[in-house]
C-alpha cells in the first residue's frame, strides 16, 4: 500500500464551507441543500427507463440512514467509553427505530418486478451494494472485521481511511466488554485488549459475565439495559438481511449478483452471521 493511503489515517476529510444564507436568513431548501440531493438522482439507462428511478433512490435513501446508524453507534461508543449508559442506551433505542426504516423500505423495492429490473440491469455493470463503504464501515463497527475489505476501497482515500480507523478501534461490542471489566465484571483480558483488526469471535467467559448480569437485572441494570438494546440491534440486522435476500429472490431468483457474488447464497450467508454470539448464548444458560 502506498504510503500515501497509510498517512493521516485518522485525518477528517477537507468539507468545503456551505452557506445557508439566502439574504442574511436561513431557509429550508439552502439548509437541506436540495438543489444538491435532488440533483443526484441520474439514471443511466438510454430511455432512461421508468423504474431506475426506484432503484437509485432506494439505495441513496439507505445510505442516507447507514449515515446516521454510523453516527449514533460512534456517539454510543464514546458514552460506553465514559461509563455513561443510561445516554448510550438513549441512542441505541434510535438505532433500533432507524434500523426499523431500513427493514420496511425493502417493501417498496419488491414492487419491481423481474421485467422491470431485467430492462435496465446490464447499465449497472458490477455495481453492486456488495461495494458500499458505509456498509462495511457499520459491519466492522459492529465487530465482524475484514481487513481484505480494504483492498476494495483504495481507490478512494477518504472510504479507505475511514475504514481503516474502524477496522484498528474497538467497535461497539468490544466497548461495552471493556465497560464491564472496568466496573469489575470479570470479563477475560483477551476480550479487553487483543488485535482490533480481528473479526470478534465467541468466548464463553463472556458468557459467564453475562450470565450473572441476566440473573441479576436489578443489581446490574444498565448493563442489562444496554445488553438488551444489543439483541435487539442484532435481530434487526439479521431481519434487514432476511428481508434482503427475499426482495433479491423476489426478483432474480437464484441469478448471480451484479457484485459477482452468488446472489442469493451469499446474502443467506450473511443472515447466518452474529455480531454478538454470547448474548444469544446466554439464554440457554438461564432458567
Amino acid at each position: 500500500m502506498s504510503s500515501k493511503l497509510d498517512s493521516d489515517k485518522d485525518a477528517a476529510p477537507a468539507v468545503q464551507p456551505t452557506s445557508h444564507l439566502v439574504g442574511g436568513q436561513v431557509r429550508y431548501e439552502t439548509y437541506l441543500q436540495l438543489d444538491r440531493l435532488l440533483s443526484s438522482q441520474q439514471p443511466i439507462s438510454n430511455a432512461p427507463e421508468h423504474d431506475e428511478m426506484l432503484f437509485i433512490i432506494q439505495h441513496q435513501v439507505a445510505e442516507l440512514w447507514f449515515k446516521l446508524v454510523i453516527h449514533e453507534i460512534d456517539a454510543a461508543i464514546l458514552f460506553l467509553q465514559h461509563d455513561q449508559l443510561p445516554q448510550s442506551v438513549k441512542v441505541l433505542n434510535r438505532i433500533k427505530q432507524v434500523q426499523h426504516q431500513l427493514i420496511n423500505q425493502w417493501s417498496v423495492l419488491a414492487t419491481l418486478t423481474p421485467s422491470e429490473y431485467s430492462a435496465f440491469r446490464d447499465t449497472l455493470g458490477t455495481a453492486s451494494g456488495f461495494q458500499s463503504p458505509q456498509y462495511r464501515v457499520l459491519e466492522f463497527k459492529l465487530g465482524r472485521k475484514d481487513r481484505a475489505a480494504l483492498s476494495r476501497f483504495t481507490h478512494h482515500l477518504d472510504y479507505y481511511r475511514e475504514l481503516k480507523h474502524a477496522l484498528e478501534h474497538p467497535g461497539l461490542y468490544d466497548e461495552f466488554l471493556r465497560y464491564l471489566y472496568r466496573v469489575g465484571h470479570r470479563v477475560p483480558e483477551t476480550r479487553v485488549e487483543r488485535d482490533w483488526t480481528e473479526k470478534y469471535e465467541h468466548h464463553p467467559g463472556v458468557v459467564d459475565v453475562l450470565q450473572i448480569i441476566y440473573q441479576h437485572p436489578d443489581q446490574y441494570w444498565a448493563a442489562y439495559e444496554v445488553a438488551e438494546r444489543l439483541v435487539d440491534i442484532e435481530i434487526n440486522f439479521q431481519t434487514w438481511r432476511f428481508t434482503h435476500l427475499k426482495t433479491v429472490e423476489r426478483i432474480i431468483g437464484m441469478k448471480p449478483g451484479t457484485g459477482g457474488t452468488s446472489g442469493v447464497k451469499y446474502l443467506q450467508r450473511a443472515v447466518d452471521t452474529a455480531f454478538f454470539p454470547e448474548l444469544m448464548e446466554v439464554r440457554t444458560r438461564l432458567g
